[in-house]
């Protein structure tokens, strides 16, 4: 039925222990199989967007040639890297990723598994490789999505619009700020500095971006904005790192109840040039915030000449947090560092 779905009438489910390795588990879910099946499919439960338009493309193939595998083109730039340094750029149009349910004809990955005599494999599809059979590919599915990591069931549970705990709820908060440009000031941005020869002017160290973030954060727990956390003209403020403030403000967050999921942040600036320093302030704030890299996003654009920004006279922000309300030991799952 996809997924959530139900069984269709007449299906019979079966649950038998699992192995050690995945293998171990795949034949004993082998050995349970009526004699009438023909067709097998080995699916992950960590993948629980596939549809059943995927397992019926993998079963027909698998009918066809024997086994079957969906794979998705390779979207990035791919390095194989030993001791810490590039040594090859490799092609990605020769390369795929795949995915499950993984399909084969019944002969086909029992024979497999016979032939592979204990030797590890990472999947069925390798093991029927080792065996000699080739294995065609077929379309697969960009949103069939593998669950591994705190951060894809943030996004799963987001997805299917449920909540892992009853009780648990996404809130999203929005923020914005602007920092006029100044000479013999330096430029921060999401606690990096950039070299220019102008800079924010400010209480603090003016980090536009990090103020932005941090409203972003306290609107989406309700909790007002930063200058009522940290008023211009408090002493204890002056000139002090935007960064140390975010730590209060994470900490703010999680006294709530609440775990990071996300944050996307936009900078508009005529200049400098930020594209260069993205990754450093991605990791600036990923770092500050306790979630992985994969959670931060930082964007910079220009005003196209129009307005203090497209004058070159001030930089602004804009910020968007999402959290996750979390309970128990649950509060910082995806938010402890």
């Amino acid at each position: 039925g996809g997924p959530g779905g139900d069984a269709a009438p007449g299906t019979r489910i079966s649950v038998v222990p699992g192995g050690e390795r995945r293998q171990d588990s795949v034949e004993s879910g082998l050995s349970a199989l009526s004699p009438d099946i023909e067709i097998v499919l080995v699916h992950d439960a960590a993948r629980p967007f596939a549809t059943t338009a995927l397992a019926a493309r993998v079963a027909e193939a698998a009918e066809r040639h024997g086994a079957a595998v969906p794979v998705v083109a390779v979207p990035d730039t791919v390095k194989r890297v030993e001791d810490g340094v590039v040594v090859a750029t490799l092609d990605r149009g020769v390369l795929a990723l795949a995915q499950t349910p993984q399909g084969f004809r019944r002969d086909v990955i029992e024979c497999a598994y016979e032939v592979l005599t204990g030797a590890d494999v990472t999947d069925d599809a390798q093991a029927a490789e080792l065996a000699g059979y080739e294995v065609a590919v077929v379309p697969g599915d960009a949103g069939n999505t593998k669950v591994t990591e705190p951060l894809d069931m943030d996004i799963a549970v987001l997805r299917v619009g449920a909540t892992p705990w009853p009780g648990v709820a996404a809130r999203v908060g929005t923020g914005s700020d602007f920092h006029r440009l100044a000479e013999g000031k330096r430029l921060v941005l999401c606690g990096v500095e950039i070299p220019f020869d102008k800079g924010l002017e400010g209480w603090s160290d003016a980090d536009v971006a990090t103020h932005a973030l941090m409203d972003a954060l306290l609107g989406a727990v309700a909790e007002g904005d930063i200058g009522a956390h940290f008023p211009p003209g408090d002493p204890r403020y002056e000139g002090v790192s935007s960064m140390t403030l975010l730590d209060r403000v994470v900490e703010k967050v999680r006294s709530k109840g609440y775990a990071i999921a996300n944050v996307d942040v936009t900078i508009v600036a005529e200049k400098p040039r930020l594209a260069p320093h993205v990754v450093r302030m991605r990791e600036s704030l990923a770092g500050a915030l306790g979630v992985d890299v994969g959670s931060v996003s930082v964007k910079a654009t220009t005003a196209e000449g129009t307005g203090q920004e497209g004058a070159g006279l001030a930089i602004s922000a804009h910020a968007v947090a999402a959290v996750l309300e979390m309970s128990g030991d649950s509060a910082t799952r995806g938010g402890s560092r």
